[in-house]
Formats: C-alpha cells, structure tokens, sequence
C-alpha cells in the first residue's frame, strides 16, 4: 500500500488558494487592498501589536471570502434549480464576507486615521520624511515582506496561467523567497560575507528547480528578481536601507 504524502495537504491547500483568486473577483480585490494596507503599515510605521491585529482582520476577510466561495460551490453542487434554502445559504456566506469586511474597514480607520501618535501622523501626511521612532522593526519589515511576496506570487502565477502555487508556473515560488531571505539577511547584517553566503544558498535553491525540471531558467530569474525587488522595496518604505538610516 503506497503510503500517503503528508505535505500534500498543504499543496491541496494552496491550490484551492490559487483556484478562489483564479475564479473570485472579490478576492482579486482583497488581494490587491492587501498589497496597498501593507505598504502603508510601513509607511505608517505600525508595531508589533498593530500589525497583529492587521494581519488577523486582513486573513479573516480573506476566509471568510473562501468559505463563501466553497459554500456556492457545493450549493450548486447538490442543486442548479432555485431552492429558498440555497438562497439563503448563499446569502448568509455572503452576509460573513460583508461583516467581516466592514470589520476590517472599522480597524484600519482607527489604525490609520483615528489615532496613532504625532511620529504616525506625520509619517502619513510625509510618508517620506521618516522619524526614527516610526521605522518599523526587522521582524515587522520581514512578516510584512513575507506576505507581500505570498500575494505577489498567486497573483503572477494566476496571469502566467501555467502550474500549480507551489508546482511550476511562470515564476518560481521557492526561488523567490530565497532571494527574500538572501537580501534580507545581508540588510540586517551589514556583512558583505554573510550576504555573499545568503546568495549562494538561494543560487543553490534557484539551480535546484531547474535541474528537477520544475521550473525553467528565465521563471527562477523572475523569482530572483521579484523576490530581491520586494525585499528592498519593503526595506525603503520602513526607513530601513543600511544608507537611508
């Protein structure tokens, strides 16, 4: 008896990811105002804490959003006629999407607009004139860059149209990340040593996909440039470049 993966959970898990941004229009949209309320908790220069409640109230949305999508679709499954009572399925799993959503707009008007401290507020109004006591953390910048890069990969896997979230496509995923924690480690380090081992170790990732056949030259070279773009993209928003401090 040929014994089950356990990853493939969590592959199965990530296609359906993939399938509900693929196939929901909403989700492309809570996806790109995910992109958008990251880049200004940089900006914003939100702590730990205020981050927390961020990304918890960005992943109920989001859900809330597949639960709605997986309740219409075993609905339709069991019936295609008009039933009041798969009328109202559908509209409770909605109605979810909507408090949740409202939810998410009642936090991050309190975080961004209805309080916040005098370095918050003139981080928003001059979001390029940077105080010190607003630049966000490391683990912060880093959770931050994480989630971007998580969102900018389904999205770009999503347009290519080819492979699946962590099998193939037109960029490659796993590349991505190493470039990520490759710069990432050489910013917070400052060592030109420990930067050039990083870009090894995602090299050897990057070789990797290809020679399994996975991915080809030019999808990791788009990996290696989303990921090394993102990661000082989200390491300048927070103030955090070993030259801009």
């Amino acid at each position: 008896m040929r014994l089950r993966n356990p990853l493939n959970g969590f592959k199965y898990a990530a296609e359906g990811v993939l399938h509900v941004f693929r196939t929901q229009r909403h989700m492309k949209f809570h996806f790109l105002t995910l992109v958008a309320v990251l880049v200004v908790s940089l900006l914003w220069g939100l702590n730990r804490a205020e981050v927390m409640v961020l990304m918890f109230t960005i992943s109920l949305v989001l859900v809330a959003e597949m639960f709605n999508t997986a309740i219409e679709a075993v609905v339709d499954l069991v019936t295609q006629t008009y039933h009041p009572l798969a009328k109202f399925a559908k509209d409770i799993a909605a109605g979810a999407v909507l408090v949740t959503t409202l939810n998410a707009v009642v936090v991050g008007f309190l975080l961004f607009i209805g309080g916040g401290t005098a370095e918050q507020r003139q981080a928003w109004w001059h979001p390029f004139e940077r105080v010190e006591a607003s630049k966000p953390d490391a683990v912060i910048v880093t959770v931050v860059g994480v989630a971007l890069l998580m969102v900018f990969i389904v999205m770009w896997k999503v347009s290519g149209g080819k492979g699946k979230m962590w099998h193939g496509g037109v960029v490659s995923g796993h590349t991505t990340i190493g470039f990520f924690l490759a710069v990432s480690a050489f910013l917070l380090s400052g060592r030109v040593t420990v930067g050039i081992l990083a870009f090894l170790m995602a090299l050897i990732i990057a070789q990797s996909r290809v020679e399994a056949r996975i991915h080809t030259v030019k999808e990791v070279a788009a990996g290696a440039v989303l990921g090394t773009g993102v990661t000082f993209l989200v390491y300048y928003l927070a103030g955090s470049l070993p030259w801009t401090r």
